[in-house]
């Protein structure tokens, strides 16, 4: 039993780790990273047992939750985004809608269910436009409408990219079989 519907590339399906001390140090949060978390991901993917990969899922979700939760991916997001820092209200707002998404239950990882909710439920035009109105972004001046269209645009521009640069993490979509 895998837990990818398709293959990831065989060169990262191998591990010197053993499997239970994976899967520990995902329940204890010592994984935290995205690129870790990623790559045990990925090792879960090709377990061969089906009891292995039965014991990676409870683990690898609550890992990807407390990825979202701790603001890690909301901090990785801004590592992306130096010049128009990213939204923590589309994180949150995205989070929500995932928890009130009965197709949730899709994939184990919140992280690509929040960006993938981002993504398809167009919270980036929408709180580009807000973040874009902000008294506080303009200072002293007050901007004209084409201004503030401009600025949404740099948001928008910006999140953006910075989206689809977390999905190049997953060349598979992280859902069940």
């Amino acid at each position: 039993m895998s837990l990818l519907s398709s293959s990831y590339p065989s060169t990262h399906s191998r591990s010197s780790t053993p499997i239970p001390d994976l899967i520990d140090s995902l329940m204890t949060h010592r994984i935290r990273t995205l690129n870790e978390l990623v790559r045990i991901e990925r090792i879960a993917a090709f377990c061969t047992s089906e009891s292995d990969a039965r014991a990676f899922q409870v683990p690898m979700t609550a890992a990807w939750a407390n990825y979202v939760d701790s603001h890690q991916l909301l901090i990785d997001l801004h590592g992306l985004t130096p010049n128009f820092p990213f939204s923590g209200e589309i994180i949150t707002t995205s989070y929500v809608r995932v928890i009130n998404d009965p197709l949730s239950n899709r994939s184990w990882n919140m992280a690509w269910l929040c960006l993938t909710k981002i993504k398809e439920d167009g919270l980036i035009p929408f709180f580009a436009a807000l973040e874009s109105a902000k008294p506080e972004m303009w200072g002293d001046k007050t901007p004209t409408k084409e201004e503030i269209d401009q600025l949404a645009m740099f948001f928008e521009m910006e999140w953006s990219t910075a989206v689809e640069t977390m999905f190049r993490h997953w060349p598979v979509s992280p859902t069940w079989c």
